[in-house]
């Protein structure tokens, strides 16, 4: 079978590494391997599949369905199967093999076409903030793995380099806020890092669970900050979009017990990092939409 990656992933890689490796390259031979590695059989490619990584739906030879996932090292795919054999199943998908060839996962099989988005919005958020208040746990001991400090370190320094005039008072204001964040976080726990309402599919023995973390140590308003943005088209389109914006902001810090500012406080930052991201790697509608919606808050 031949492995070609999905266009959604071709083009999302060359956003994020625009000089290009050997990656993409070297992953048809690097899924084959995999494949005849545990003796799969292929059924398909998931597509259009994830950003970061190829995802293939195989059965192993006692037939049970399961996933191989590949993902190239700056996905961090390594910190991924860490943080997936701590949960062990618990609110995320089943790490099949703790020990496998670098930048490959197996995984259990879930249902890879219906996620918590194909919910109505209401039972969608009250799902996905479900989901995710599992995964809050402690980090293991002795694992080391990235801190929201360090993480959003980093995307200050981008923000401050790719920041235009128009987005400028924004991102002065992520900055700001980001710093008082910093002082006196309340909580450590093992984050999902990349949470929202697709990243969140039905399964078996469970109704729902969490997949494609990029986990990250810190406290849980960050992790929450990703959510309160998700169908943001949607909530741009209305003209209550910055007042329900607001209340979703509330209802979400009261369900799951955080501080009501600090989520505030980490959605902006992580509204307008994105937004600045988008726009330099031209896409110029995504930015828009992102931007105005951290305006609100």
């Amino acid at each position: 079978m031949a492995f070609e990656p999905p266009r959604r992933l071709v083009k999302a890689l060359g956003e994020t590494a625009p000089g290009g490796d050997d990656w993409l390259e070297r992953l048809p031979e690097a899924a084959r391997q995999a494949v005849a590695l545990r003796e799969s059989t292929v059924e398909r490619v998931q597509v259009p599949g994830g950003r970061s990584s190829l995802v293939v739906l195989v059965r192993l030879p006692d037939d049970t369905p399961a996933v191989l996932k590949l993902a190239p090292p700056r996905a961090r795919p390594e910190s991924e199967r860490a943080a997936l054999a701590h949960w062990d199943g618990r609110g995320a998908v089943r790490l099949l093999d703790a020990a496998g060839p670098e930048g490959v996962l197996l995984l259990e099989r879930l249902h890879p076409d219906v996620s918590v988005r194909s919910l109505p919005e209401a039972k969608s958020m009250l799902e996905a903030a479900g989901a995710l208040r599992r995964l809050w746990v402690e980090p293991p001991a002795g694992q080391v793995f990235e801190t929201v400090a360090e993480r959003t370190g980093r995307q200050s320094e981008a923000m401050r380099a790719g920041a235009d005039a128009e987005a400028a008072p924004l991102v002065d204001a992520a900055l700001a806020v980001r710093a008082e964040l910093l002082v006196s976080p309340p909580e450590t726990r093992l984050l999902h890092g990349t949470f929202r309402q697709s990243k969140v599919l039905a399964g078996e023995r469970s109704p729902w669970l969490a997949v494609g973390p990029d986990p990250v140590v810190g406290e849980c308003a960050f992790d929450l900050a990703r959510l309160v943005r998700d169908r943001v088209e949607d909530l741009i389109a209305t003209s209550s979009g910055a007042a329900t914006t607001r209340r979703r902001v509330k209802r979400l810090a009261e369900s799951l017990e955080v501080d009501q500012e600090r989520l505030r406080g980490w959605t902006l930052f992580r509204a307008v990092e994105s937004g600045v991201r988008a726009r330099r790697v031209g896409r110029a509608q995504d930015a828009e939409l992102l931007l105005e919606f951290a305006s609100w808050l």
